[in-house]
């Protein structure tokens, strides 16, 4: 038996789906953008020196790369 809804009822229902959609919509884009200002507020930390990062030669022997 299919069910019969109004076509008043139909509508009524329509725009409180759209209306809880665009909510969701509306909380993720401010919880988005208060991380992403959350983010840009936090001071950079200091640049690495390249000189104590170990870095990967390759072995003329094996071919393969090491730390060195």
């Amino acid at each position: 038996m299919p069910l019969v809804l109004s076509p008043l009822v139909k509508w009524t229902l329509a725009v409180l789906g759209g209306a809880a959609f665009l909510h969701w919509v509306v909380t993720e884009v401010r919880r988005i953008n208060a991380e992403l200002d959350r983010v840009r507020t936090t001071p950079y930390p200091e640049p690495l020196a390249r000189e104590a990062l170990p870095t990967l030669r390759r072995d003329p022997r094996t071919g393969e790369y090491r730390l060195i």
